[in-house]
């Protein structure tokens, strides 16, 4: 396969951004990664009680290690910013919630405005194996179950997101256990490449509330007793769960170039495989289906295996996954190395933990900051290597240490395993990104442009301001950026809210002092065009700048959450039903005039309400009757009645 060919036929990885263990984004997960942090942590009690459940010896009944990775912050949400009553946000499946902020994060890193990508075939493709909210709220009893469930069936979390932002091609959740984010990944190219999507966003979510799973992997003696994943050592004895939220925005490389995209990496191939009946039973790994996938990916990739410089892999801790896993490593992608130049392998998940669905997107995610910074960081709790792996008869490495990527005069090139339970296989090739070796940022020459800030409420927009000035001043992420490139970028590539402010300025300094409320010259010629911007008006950024700029990576959208969870709502004490009602379930401003389906108050949400009542009333409710009710006056007037009757 020729170059033209290859890039025919490869996807850019545009964006991405995560919540895991440790790390908000992939940023931090850079430092973590880099410092050689173990993010892994005791299990807190709001998932259950560790004390109760734990037993350091398969048990039946318990759970071996008191650890896992877990994201801070679960229940937080910003649920004005989606147009949710706080009884919405509460009863929505945390998985969901932390998806929705996670990649409206990575199109923001993409560049990518959401409005102009409302009612195209954009496809969702989600890795996902639980639904723990729906099950916990199932468990507590039959008064328990309400139509609220309805949202928190799996199928919605691909769903969700293509409602949100108005997206029309695939949605799709993924689950072949530990693959899932994987497969979704492939499946998202395979979607791209047929012309099926124009843009495509992969996702991986797990976040473990019940403890049930590791019941069951503490009995069959998958989960380690010291909550730490020992990646190829010899003392490996299983896993320690994680949670993960982890997007990466996808689009065809040519389609990224011609767009001007930032590309953080290229995937040149991938290819998923069953083992079938090359092992005893459904639950034995393979090794002749792990060959068979590594070599189906590199053949797909158009890459000669032992080119590859570093793999990702599983690497779950498993004391017979393993020895597999780096033993068909060696073998695909060892065959023709020479010795002197082994290839590296390490895992996340001996950082994190193990994220199941989730965790080949966390592999994904770092392997594309291994190849961004030419790096691969340690793979931690590593002391004796695995006896069951030929470590002197194949050419390959656990790092130990931080690694240079060798410099080969080429781009470097990365795969990413991943292993399912489903006996489902899955590979991704990765290559660096080629970027163009930029000029040195030009001085800046005072030419004025306007940067303009938006947000969805007054603190929002405050805390994104602090967070622009803080970029812009000298040692500031923004610093090394043009002046011109930071405000094409934060006109033409971000979506605009109703809370906006715009500054004029020709330097980082003057742009940064704007911003702090410092007096601005009068008269210059685009103090108009930010005046109608912080009027509400659509501006055209080709009226402005001409030429399109560079786009360069702004400061993320500072999210206003709070804490959601059911029995957690706060009452404000007035009594008043109907008020009670439209603060928590209308999404827009209203009168009494106002129709209830218009300000979000549907058929399902009528008959969730109708059980609030009831229990907040103490008494029954017609739900015929709250069914008439067409418009907020009548509303007021029946819950008035309601009242009056209940006394």
């Amino acid at each position: 396969m020729n170059r033209s060919d290859v890039d025919a036929r490869s996807v850019a990885v545009i964006g991405m951004a995560c919540r895991l263990p440790g790390a908000s984004g992939p940023d931090e997960l850079w430092a973590l990664l880099r410092a050689g942090v173990d993010a892994t942590s005791e299990t807190p009690g709001d998932r259950y009680d560790v004390d109760a459940l734990h037993a350091p010896e398969p048990t039946q009944g318990r759970i071996a290690g008191r650890r896992g990775g877990y994201v801070e912050g679960v229940a937080d949400f910003d649920a004005e910013f989606f147009a949710m009553s706080p009884t919405e946000a509460a009863e929505l499946d945390p998985q969901q919630r932390l998806l929705l902020m996670t990649a409206w994060d990575a199109l923001e890193d993409a560049g990518q405005r959401p409005d102009l990508l409302a009612g195209t075939r954009t496809g969702v493709f989600v890795g996902n194996a639980r639904a723990d909210y729906l099950e916990v709220a199932l468990r507590r009893g039959q008064e328990s179950v309400t139509a609220a469930s309805l949202n928190n069936f799996r199928s919605l979390l691909p769903a969700r997101l293509s409602h949100f932002f108005d997206f029309r091609g695939p949605s799709v959740v993924v689950d072949t256990a530990c693959s899932s984010s994987l497969v979704a990944v492939h499946q998202a190219v395979q979607s791209l490449r047929a012309g099926e999507s124009p843009l495509a966003l992969a996702a991986g979510v797990n976040i473990p509330l019940r403890p049930d799973e590791s019941l069951v992997l503490s009995h069959a003696g998958a989960m380690a007793r010291d909550g730490r994943s020992k990646f190829g050592d010899a003392s490996a004895d299983g896993y320690a769960p994680s949670d993960a939220v982890a997007v990466v925005v996808l689009k065809p490389l040519a389609a990224a170039l011609a767009d001007g995209d930032r590309i953080r990496a290229v995937i040149q191939g991938s290819a998923v495989g069953n083992d079938g009946r090359t092992s005893d039973t459904v639950l034995n790994p393979s090794l002749q289906g792990q060959l068979d996938v590594l070599r189906w990916a590199y053949e797909d990739a158009g890459v000669n295996p032992a080119d590859v410089d570093y793999v990702e892999a599983h690497g779950s801790g498993s004391p017979a996954l393993d020895p597999l896993e780096l033993t068909a490593l060696g073998r695909v992608l060892g065959a023709g190395r020479p010795a002197d130049r082994p290839l590296l392998v390490g895992s996340v998940k001996t950082n994190i933990g193990h994220a199941e669905a989730g965790g080949g997107m966390a592999g994904l995610i770092k392997a594309v900051l291994c190849l961004e910074h030419g790096e691969v960081p340690a793979s931690l709790h590593l002391e004796r290597p695995h006896p069951g792996v030929d470590w002197d008869g194949l050419p390959i490495a656990v790092p130990r240490e931080l690694t240079p990527l060798p410099d080969r005069g080429r781009p470097a090139v990365a795969g990413i395993c991943g292993q399912g339970s489903s006996a489902l296989n899955a590979h991704v090739v990765l290559r660096q990104a080629r970027v163009p070796s930029a000029p040195a940022r030009p001085a800046a020459d005072g030419t004025p442009y306007v940067l303009a800030l938006s947000a969805h409420s007054a603190a929002a927009l405050e805390a994104l301001t602090r967070s622009y000035v803080e970029w812009l001043c000298p040692d500031g992420g923004g610093a090394s950026y043009a002046v011109r490139d930071i405000c094409y970028s934060a006109l033409a590539r971000r979506g605009h809210h109703a809370h906006r402010t715009a500054v004029v300025g020709g330097s980082h300094a003057e742009l940064a002092a704007a911003l702090t409320g410092a007096p601005q010259p009068k008269g210059r010629p685009l103090s108009a065009v930010a005046d109608r911007y912080r009027d509400g008006e659509d501006v055209d950024w080709t009226a402005v700048f001409g030429a399109p700029g560079t786009f360069v990576p702004l400061p993320p959208y500072p999210w206003q959450t709070r804490r959601y969870w059911p029995g957690e709502e706060h009452d404000d004490g007035s009594g008043d039903l109907a008020a009670w009602v439209l603060r928590e379930h209308a999404r827009t401003r209203f009168d009494d005039t106002s129709s209830l389906t218009d300000i979000g108050i549907d058929s399902l949400a009528k008959l969730r309400i109708v059980v609030e009542l009831a229990k907040r009333c103490d008494q029954e409710v017609d739900p015929e009757g709250f069914g008439r009710l067409r418009t907020v006056g009548e509303l007021r007037q029946w819950t008035r009645e309601l009242q009056t009757a209940g006394r």
